[in-house]
């Protein structure tokens, strides 16, 4: 489990004032989950990663990994926390000197307190490389492997010291479409084995939504958002929810003297919920112009844009909102 209390972090400069990276951020992620943090440029989501891995403390707060406050302990103490710590870096961030078995082996091999058997690295290193999948390529060199392989190298080593945590810094970002779908599935497979919480820095809607049980969006060094991302995603009023599932497009001409309704719901496997809302649109005199379904997890997630006559689209919109159905118009 990660606790982030009343977590700071002020940059001081020299004839300019502070730059405040993070700003009172209070967040908990549960043992096992994958929670995505998201925001553009310079919302602090660097500055969160670097704090959670020690590299840098905070100015306040405390950072909790497995009930071990890391802005508390002693040198000796916090080397031995961090190996509690996977780190996937983006693009792999291997060794270009060391074959791939020499990388995964890397994190075993370093530190004053580490002493193990050349037996015990092998054996480790050899079920990691196939759990990653690459058990033919263990004496490949970096610049032999393709990009998907050299980020599941990557995983491989941030799994090597048995980590309770694993923190993903935009993992998939150099990656084409399918080979991200192969690295989530992977990272997915790894929490499901070995119970890991994973934290995954993204800027990627699609990672959110494919892999990840929660979401925070950062802004300006603050939480904007934060919640189960079937949770988030419904709300069509949310700036978050936009970002993770896009309204629907309209052609302006498809819509030309009609107002336009956004509505959001979910749903789980065997629940009528997408009938009844069918049902009410029906009732409510709203066509159904466009829309998208997305599963997330084990929720059924859709939004759906519904033409309407203007004179009326406030009343249909709180007449949806009355049933339990998120609605806004749009503007």
């Amino acid at each position: 489990m990660i606790d982030l209390i009343d977590v700071r972090k002020v940059y001081a400069r020299r004839g300019a004032e502070p730059v405040i990276a993070l700003d009172g951020i209070n967040l908990t992620i549960p043992s096992g989950d994958i929670h995505g943090i998201v925001g553009e440029s310079g919302a602090g989501k660097s500055t969160l990663i670097r704090c959670l891995t020690a590299l840098e403390r905070p100015t306040e707060g405390r950072i909790l990994v497995d009930g071990d406050d890391l802005t508390r302990l002693s040198p000796r103490e916090l080397r031995n926390a961090r190996r509690r710590i996977g780190m996937v870096f983006q693009g792999g961030n291997l060794l270009d000197s060391r074959t791939a078995a020499q990388n995964i082996a890397l994190p075993l091999q370093i530190g004053p307190e580490v002493r193990r058997n050349r037996s015990d690295v092998h054996g480790r290193v050899s079920e990691l490389l196939r759990v990653v999948g690459l058990e033919g390529r263990a004496s490949s060199y970096p610049s032999q492997l393709s990009g998907g392989q050299r980020q599941r190298v990557g995983i491989a080593r941030a799994l090597a010291d048995n980590p309770s945590v694993l923190l993903c810094d935009e993992p998939t970002s150099a990656l084409d479409s399918e080979t991200t779908d192969q690295i989530l599935d992977l990272l997915k497979s790894v929490r499901a084995s070995f119970g890991v919480t994973v934290l995954v820095i993204t800027h990627e809607m699609g990672v959110v939504r494919r892999i990840c049980d929660s979401v925070t969006l950062l802004e300006r060094g603050k939480i904007a958002a934060t919640g189960a991302v079937s949770d988030v995603v419904a709300d069509t009023a949310s700036a978050l929810s936009r970002r993770i599932v896009p309204k629907p497009y309209m052609d302006p001409d498809a819509s030309r003297g009609s107002a336009i309704v956004d509505i959001a719901f979910t749903s789980s496997p065997g629940e009528p919920t997408g009938s009844r809302v069918l049902g009410l649109a029906a009732e409510f005199g709203a066509d159904i112009a466009t829309g998208s379904f997305e599963t997330i997890g084990s929720t059924q997630v859709a939004r759906l844009a519904l033409t309407v006559d203007p004179a009326h689209a406030q009343r249909i919109a709180r007449s949806f909102a009355a049933a339990g159905v998120n609605a806004e118009v749009r503007a």
